[in-house]
């Protein structure tokens, strides 16, 4: 916490303060985004209330895991292919779930 400061001591001035602090136990903690995922390996989560408002300290390794099944590389590979329109593309991979070989494979039949 801080530098050359005895944690006793610290504890002891926050509970003078009316701040309670508890460690919670856990693997791994998911924050879950519109876009992404993030995802804390090995946390280390503090639950502090202090003058009745909770909070959570989160440390850890975090990782972050897209929701897309398809990245923008993917997009132009099937419009190189294809010769279709990005939004084409797009749409077709979002039906496919990020199948690159079946929207490929659908958009040259389709113009056919």
């Amino acid at each position: 916490m801080i530098p050359g400061m005895n944690p006793r001591k610290i504890q002891a001035m926050m509970k003078q303060l009316g701040v309670k602090q508890e460690e919670i136990e856990a693997d791994e903690v998911i924050i879950k985004c519109a876009d992404k995922d993030l995802v804390i390996k090995n946390p280390n989560i503090q639950k502090v209330n202090m003058m009745g408002q909770e909070s959570l300290q989160i440390t850890g390794n975090i990782e972050e895991v897209s929701h897309e099944k398809f990245n923008e590389d993917d997009i132009k590979l099937v419009m190189e292919q294809t010769d279709c329109s990005e939004s084409k593309a797009r749409k077709f991979l979002e039906k496919n779930e990020g199948d690159i070989a079946k929207t490929i494979l659908e958009l040259k039949h389709d113009n056919i």
